[in-house]
């Protein structure tokens, strides 16, 4: 018995030991199976949650579409909801009454954070959003909705009126996040103040686009004349001059007629024009304006979208517009004898409208590249319906400022070549055939990554339009407020204000 006893004993590490070593076995062939797999399945461009935008809170899906979401904003809200509204006459005891709290608190919240300086309230940027009269703000709101599905109205280069309100709405979404209720809100980037001293900078609510489009000639100058002179009877706005005052005109014959009066404050635009056509010399630059994305005209490719248009994106290039254009725009007119009837490259004469946004939709998510050359201006829409319809983005346009470009790098999903050269015979063609499959792959996958942040929604989501143009304009506030003190304190033997701007002389900058 002791032997046998001894016998199992013994035999009992060896048992042991090759249980270890099948399980060790087994484990390995599992993660080499699991390796094999997912090496083969990353053979084709991989689309997913990381790569495509995530809208965070599922309880509260946004929403993309500004003629819903603005139907869901008027109808939740009175008519005579905003009763009491911030009309003021300023004079100068109330301008030095506003001036010295402002500095009271910018003092308290200096001293806040020398005492803690983990606190991240001072990095969050405050704005205080005016409640102006309705004729301004819900008025406009509504004339655009009762009168949306009635009209036909087309501009003078046959762009569908309302359509073209749409893709410059950039005033409804920043406005109609900043005063939606906290409990709704997504974003951490800024917070709305009821209490004028405590903002870093003032938001003015006024629909200039929509006024421009919707209203008759004399009727919207005068509204105009309204709005400028309610403005700067504001008590902020003579302290400052306008100079931390953000006013949405993203259309570039908004509010043109009085803009001369209102060149200190932060114009948010599609682009800044340098031809002078649409801004006059010395009235917009980057250290003081900020450029925003223009709405998508077309409906986003998701996730399901980029995968099924992996393999049937045949087109090499594609372009669906108007091919005759003022100003940087000539520039189509030439690429137009120059493209037509290439293989693998389809250029198309088309307008805004619902067929023409079917065309324009279905094209781009056939095609490898699409070409977004200048248009009256340097900017156009589709920069952007390129990159929600993951096509690379073939940009020519030598005057061209983008939205956000302090935080985004572009040359990860669009391409930039000059017009000098586009124009060369065969050189475009040449140029986009040498690019390697590889390339075209990672700036896919990065496009997919970028889409979040030129889709317009609501509530506003982290790393959306909204968020990065609140990231941007928080930038920009120390530099504001340097410019605010400099014009207080300055006698008028001073030297004048030193603005940079570049201007090309001869093939060289200079600053002055």
């Amino acid at each position: 018995m002791a032997g046998k006893y001894q016998r199992e004993r013994s035999s009992s590490p060896f048992s042991s030991s090759s249980t270890i070593f099948i399980s060790i076995i087994s484990i390995v062939v599992i993660v080499s199976l699991f390796f094999f797999f997912s090496s083969s399945s990353s053979s084709q461009t991989s689309f997913n949650r990381n790569t495509l935008p995530v809208f965070e809170n599922p309880k509260i899906k946004p929403e993309l579409s500004f003629v819903t979401s603005l139907e869901k904003f008027l109808t939740s809200r009175s008519r005579t909801q905003n009763l009491h509204d911030d009309t003021a006459v300023a004079n100068e005891e109330s301008v030095k009454k506003l001036d010295e709290l402002i500095w009271k608190n910018e003092m308290e919240r200096v001293h806040e954070d020398q005492f803690d300086s983990a606190s991240s309230i001072s990095n969050v940027l405050k704005v205080y959003v005016y409640e102006m009269p309705a004729k301004f703000t819900y008025d406009l709101l509504w004339l655009f909705r009762n009168t949306y599905k009635d009209t036909s109205n087309l501009t003078s280069n046959g762009s569908p009126v309302h359509r073209l309100i749409e893709q410059h709405s950039i005033d409804y979404w920043l406005w109609a996040d900043l005063i939606a209720p906290e409990s709704e809100r997504r974003l951490k980037s800024v917070v709305r103040v009821y209490r004028q001293e405590e903002a870093d900078l003032f938001y003015i609510p006024f629909f200039t686009t929509i006024s421009y489009f919707l209203l008759e000639k004399q009727e919207c100058k005068a509204l105009y004349r309204d709005a400028l002179k309610w403005i700067t009877d504001q008590p902020a706005w003579n302290r400052s001059e306008g100079r931390d005052h953000i006013l949405p005109i993203h259309h570039p014959w908004s509010f043109k007629s009085v803009r001369k009066s209102v060149k200190k404050a932060i114009w948010i635009l599609p682009d800044m024009d340098s031809t002078g056509n649409w801004y006059k010399p010395g009235q917009v630059w980057l250290e003081k304006d900020l450029i925003l994305p223009y709405v998508p005209n077309v409906e986003v490719c998701d996730d399901k979208c980029m995968s099924e248009t992996e393999k049937t994106r045949n087109t090499l290039l594609f372009f669906r517009g108007r091919l005759k254009r003022n100003a940087g725009g000539k520039i189509r007119a030439k690429l137009g004898p120059e493209l037509s009837g290439v293989e693998g490259v389809v250029i198309e004469e088309g307008t805004a409208g619902d067929s023409g946004k079917k065309a324009a939709q279905e094209g781009m998510r056939r095609s490898i590249f699409c070409l977004s050359p200048a248009g009256d201006t340097p900017s156009s829409a589709r920069l952007f319906d390129a990159i929600v319809s993951g096509c690379i983005p073939l940009v020519i346009s030598d005057e061209l400022e983008l939205p956000f470009e302090g935080l985004l790098d572009y040359r990860k999903i669009a391409l930039f070549v000059s017009s000098s050269d586009a124009i060369q015979p065969g050189w475009l063609i040449t140029f986009l055939k040498s690019i390697k499959p590889s390339k075209i792959k990672e700036m896919r996958i990065n496009i997919a990554k970028h889409m979040k942040h030129f889709l317009y929604s609501h509530p506003a989501q982290p790393l959306g339009p909204e968020d990065l143009t609140w990231r941007m304009l928080a930038g920009k506030v120390s530099n504001i407020k340097l410019h605010i003190r400099r014009s207080q304190r300055v006698v008028k033997e001073s030297r004048r204000l030193c603005t940079c701007e570049c201007r090309p002389a001869k093939n060289i900058t200079t600053l002055f």
